[in-house]
């Protein structure tokens, strides 16, 4: 399991957030990327980060993870895939790929996607929710890192997934679909919790 590495994609401008950084909001006292980024390192596999560079203030909020900076992030997440992927070490057997917005991802989720996790041949994982609605993490084995450093817009993986067989793996609740893009999203889940 530890030839799997954790992309966390932290390199989106936060277009939406009206002048604020979605990942630099406060959760339990520390900024959403530091507290992502402690979730997937506390899981013991190699974590990696896109930034939009390595003077961004988020590099500050990285933790121990790699960080690897997108100079092309305005093209969208599919740079951030691509920088990320091409950072990988060669032992790397897999990736698992997670937009860092997603607060209610834990170490615990992490580790269940990986534990599936089967090999050079084992398909494509990805999370749902409990009802089946697929969402996040995307776990891919190294024979798609070919196809995710060709990736080009902002549709992030979507045209390797309709190529590969999937295997979903629910998550609780609403983990795998919880993302945070606007202040009112952040309100709202504010006020849930």
């Amino acid at each position: 399991m530890t030839a799997i590495a954790i992309l966390l994609l932290a390199a989106g401008a936060s277009s939406r957030m009206l002048g604020r950084d979605k990942l630099m909001e406060d959760v339990d006292g520390q900024p959403l990327l530091t507290l992502m980024c402690r979730r997937a390192a506390l899981t013991g596999l190699a974590v990696y980060v896109t930034l939009p560079g390595i003077a961004h203030p988020r590099a500050n909020a990285t933790g121990t993870a790699a960080q690897v900076p997108v100079p092309d992030a305005q093209d969208g997440m599919s740079a951030s895939i691509r920088r990320g992927v091409a950072a990988l070490p060669k032992e790397a057997e897999a990736v698992m790929i997670l937009p860092a917005d997603m607060p209610e991802i834990e170490t615990q989720d992490l580790l269940h996607i990986a534990a599936h996790f089967g090999g050079e041949d084992s398909p494509v994982l990805r999370a749902t929710a409990t009802d089946g609605t697929p969402g996040h993490p995307v776990l891919f084995p190294r024979r798609c890192f070919g196809a995710l450093q060709n990736l080009s817009g902002d549709q992030g993986a979507r045209s390797v997934l309709k190529s590969e067989t999937v295997q979903t793996i629910p998550l609780p609740d609403r983990h795998a679909l919880t993302d945070l893009d606007t202040p009112e999203d952040w309100a709202a889940w504010r006020s849930r919790r």
